[in-house]
């Protein structure tokens, strides 16, 4: 299997290159800044995904997961802590950055009929509004939004497309404070894309199995 991954150089997205290294799949890695065998990535940038897609080459892709976000407002007071910036660079990431990359790479993905992950947020879910973060909030919400419409715009194609909230992480973005280690989560999302097919597409799960509201 022919894996691409970005985001691939801390947290989350290096474990899941690990773990599917591990396994022996084809693991291609992105990141902000190229590193070591970590393809350069910029997913704001039109022109650095395309050089990516470049050197991702002409072969298949059979699992994109796109796992590349920032959360620039956590804490962030509601009263002069936000500004049209912060909800631009949020978005461009963590909606925009998502639909650039599948776009980039979706003639490699149409060759295998692969699929399609998109790590997000259970706290982009509308059922959830404890209040704050409302950029990164905002902008997950958005990537769901993408997930759901591109799900039944490639359900023709047999191309599958799940989102899914990785669980509160001990990350630099979740903090050590937060529920489970990288190794749990990567354990739980390697099982769900796993279990992604056409009958699932469009699913929002989190890492354990549970299904989740929009």
């Amino acid at each position: 299997m022919r894996i691409v991954i970005t985001g691939a150089n801390r947290g989350i997205g290096a474990g899941l290159k690990s773990a599917y290294t591990m396994r022996g799949e084809e693991v291609l890695g992105t990141s902000r800044e190229p590193s070591g065998d970590l393809i350069g990535c910029d997913v704001t940038d039109p022109a650095s995904v395309a050089s990516m897609a470049e050197a991702v080459g002409d072969g298949p892709v059979d699992l994109l997961i796109c796992n590349a976000g920032v959360y620039l407002d956590k804490g962030a007071p509601l009263d002069g802590g936000y500004d049209a910036r912060l909800f631009q660079d949020s978005f461009a990431v963590n909606a925009t950055g998502v639909f650039l990359t599948i776009e980039a790479l979706l003639p490699a993905i149409r060759q295998s009929r692969g699929r399609i992950a998109i790590i997000s947020s259970a706290m982009g879910s509308d059922w959830r509004a404890p209040g704050g973060s409302l950029a990164y909030r905002a902008s997950k919400a958005a990537a769901l939004n993408i997930d759901r419409n591109l799900a039944t715009d490639l359900r023709p194609e047999g191309v599958a497309v799940g989102i899914y909230h990785p669980g509160w992480v001990r990350t630099r973005m979740g903090s050590e404070a937060a529920d489970i280690s990288v190794d749990e989560a990567v354990s739980g999302l390697v099982e769900r894309f796993s279990a992604l097919s056409m009958e699932t597409t469009g699913v929002f799960e989190s890492y354990d199995g549970q299904t989740l509201k929009f």
